[in-house]
C-alpha cells in the first residue's frame, strides 16, 4: 500500500526530475530526517504536504521540524522548504522565505497558510506575523535549480557527497 507522505513527496520529486529542462542531478533521502532530500550535495529540499483540497492550506511545523531546517541550512549552501498544496501545486520557499514567515526561535508549534486564488500565485504567510509574500506555482523545481547552478558556478562547496 501506498502511503500518503510517498504520495505527496513523490508528486514534488516527480516535478523535480520531470521539468523541462531539468538538469542530471544526484538526488537522495536525507538520512537524518524523513522528510529531506539532498541534491547534488549541496542544496536540500525539506517537504510538508496538506491533504486539503482547496486553499487555504496550512502547515505546522513543530519544533522539531523547525531545528531540522535550522540544522539543513547549516549543513547545506541552501535549504528550501517546499510545501505540497493538495492537488494544487508547489509553494516553495528559499531558507530567507523561510525565515520570512518564521524565524529562528523556535516555538512548540507554528504555522505557515498558504493561500491561492485561480491562476494567481501563492500568498505565503506565517505564525510569526511578519509581512508576507507571493510565490508562483511555476517557480518549483526552477528555483532550487537556479540555486544549484549557482553554486557549482561559483564553486561554493556543500554536504560532502561522500557522506550520502
Amino acid at each position: 500500500m501506498i502511503r500518503q507522505v510517498e504520495q505527496y513527496h513523490g508528486t514534488a520529486l516527480a516535478r523535480l526530475v520531470r521539468s523541462e529542462g531539468s538538469p542530471a542531478i544526484k538526488l537522495q533521502w536525507h538520512p537524518r530526517y524523513r522528510s529531506a532530500y539532498a541534491l547534488d550535495g549541496c542544496v536540500a529540499v525539506y517537504m510538508k504536504y496538506s491533504t486539503n483540497r482547496l486553499s487555504p492550506w496550512t502547515f505546522g511545523f513543530k519544533s522539531e521540524h523547525q531545528a531540522e531546517i535550522a540544522d539543513l541550512r547549516d549543513e547545506f549552501d541552501e535549504a528550501f522548504v517546499a510545501l505540497v498544496c493538495g492537488t494544487d501545486g508547489v509553494a516553495c520557499l528559499s531558507s530567507a522565505e523561510y525565515q520570512r514567515v518564521l524565524d529562528d526561535v523556535l516555538r512548540a508549534s507554528e504555522w505557515v497558510r498558504v493561500a491561492r486564488g485561480p491562476r494567481q500565485k501563492y500568498a505565503v504567510t506565517g505564525s510569526d506575523g511578519r509581512q508576507g509574500f507571493r510565490v508562483g506555482d511555476n517557480e518549483y523545481p526552477a528555483k532550487v535549480y537556479a540555486a544549484i547552478r549557482q553554486i557549482e558556478r561559483y564553486g561554493v562547496v556543500g554536504w560532502p557527497r561522500s557522506d550520502l
